[in-house]
């Protein structure tokens, strides 16, 4: 990590944004007290996720199956329990 005043960060920002780059972390302070951080944002995803399921995952096919109506009662805010 980095510490830096403000007046070095104006003076030679460019050079500081490289190593925000190259993965550093600053620390900007006014008169020795840290007030701000500089650090690199996640870099973008190269790919393009695909769009589904994983590969290899199966649904099971009581997964279409309805609901029992206890469980539908309880989402409607219904109790059986009386």
């Amino acid at each position: 990590m980095i510490k830096i005043n403000i007046a070095e960060a104006k003076a030679h920002f460019s050079r500081h944004i490289e190593s925000v780059e190259r993965g550093e972390t600053i620390t900007v302070c006014r008169r020795n007290v840290p007030i701000a951080e500089i650090r690199a944002l996640p870099r973008p995803l190269r790919e393009r996720r695909p769009v589904g399921i994983d590969r290899g995952m199966a649904i099971p096919d009581s997964f279409f199956e309805p609901l029992p109506e206890s469980l539908l009662a309880a989402f409607e805010g219904e109790s059986n329990s009386e």
